[in-house]
């Protein structure tokens, strides 16, 4: 923890000089599957049970951003990434009448860490923090979880990041089969089956994102046809770097064809879709085979 800057004040009782100090903090609400990630209070900060948001002290010198990446590793272990913008705390905190006042002021960042990233634990030794846990986040809010009143304050202010997503999807027919691809565990919608195909970069063509994205997640070289429809969906999920998004996809769907004899495989390494196959349309229908949205809208235009 940096050392404090302090400055002092007349007392007006007494004349004496009181204690006037100064903290800079940043810190990180984390969210991941309805959990948030807290540390809890070392006893000699809080006797009974309190939870916290990962953070800490901003170092002479050191920027705000690169001080909660540091702190959040230090409480629990895990790499985090955070956003460009924060929410700003400030809080003037009196003191006995010896003990002056302290002036805490927080900066809070949108953080998150990978799908893949381990359960957290505390890597600091005699640090502020002694334990590091994913909570439940209806159990935070309705005070189950005793946590101090930043995490409270925090989550009301906290805000999933609007993302807008332009996808290029392919309906493929082979006889009474389509070719699906299942969404890995890094995906929103994972171990559902959807169409191949995937986001369109800025310049990119449609047509051309699409060659590519089919032939990334199942091998096969497509020929694109006609535009049938365009289905968009809106949900709110954590995106493939662990952060949490207010996510809205419009996605282009189009005919397509691949070479008779070829066999699908995926050639995307550590993508959102983990398998590629021929589903049969009747398996979808049953349920047997779970599908996005997307798959059944597509099919409706067959």
């Amino acid at each position: 923890m940096p050392d404090l800057p302090v400055s002092t004040r007349d007392d007006a009782s007494g004349g004496r000089d009181l204690p006037r100090r100064q903290r800079v903090a940043a810190y990180a609400v984390i969210l991941r599957d309805d959990r948030v990630l807290l540390s809890r209070l070392a006893p000699y900060l809080s006797p009974t049970e309190r939870w916290t948001l990962p953070g800490g002290g901003v170092e002479f010198g050191e920027h705000p951003r690169d001080a909660v990446v540091r702190e959040v590793y230090e409480e629990t272990g895990l790499h985090a990434q955070v956003g460009d913008h924060a929410w700003i705390d400030s809080a003037l905190i009196t003191g006995g009448s010896t003990e002056g006042e302290r002036h805490a002021v927080r900066i809070v960042y949108d953080g998150w860490v990978g799908a893949e990233a381990p359960e957290p634990r505390v890597v600091e030794t005699d640090g502020s923090t002694v334990d590091a846990r994913w909570h439940p986040l209806d159990e935070v809010l309705s005070g189950r979880v005793p946590v101090v009143q930043l995490v409270h304050d925090a989550l009301a202010a906290h805000l999933p990041v609007k993302r807008q997503r332009l996808a290029a999807k392919a309906l493929v027919r082979r006889g009474d089969r389509v070719l699906l691809a299942r969404l890995s565990p890094r995906a929103v919608e994972a171990g559902r089956w959807t169409l191949p195909g995937g986001g369109v970069d800025h310049g990119e063509s449609p047509e051309t994102a699409l060659v590519r994205e089919v032939f990334e997640e199942s091998g096969l070289s497509v020929q694109v046809g006609t535009l049938i429809g365009v289905h968009d969906a809106h949900l709110t999920g954590n995106a493939p770097d662990g952060r949490l998004e207010d996510f809205h996809a419009v996605n282009l769907v189009y005919e397509a064809a691949v070479p008779a004899d070829a066999d699908p495989r995926v050639t995307e390494v550590d993508g959102t879709t983990d398998a590629v196959a021929w589903v049969a349309v009747a398996d979808i229908a049953s349920g047997e085979v779970p599908v996005t949205e997307l798959v059944r809208f597509a099919l409706a235009f067959d």
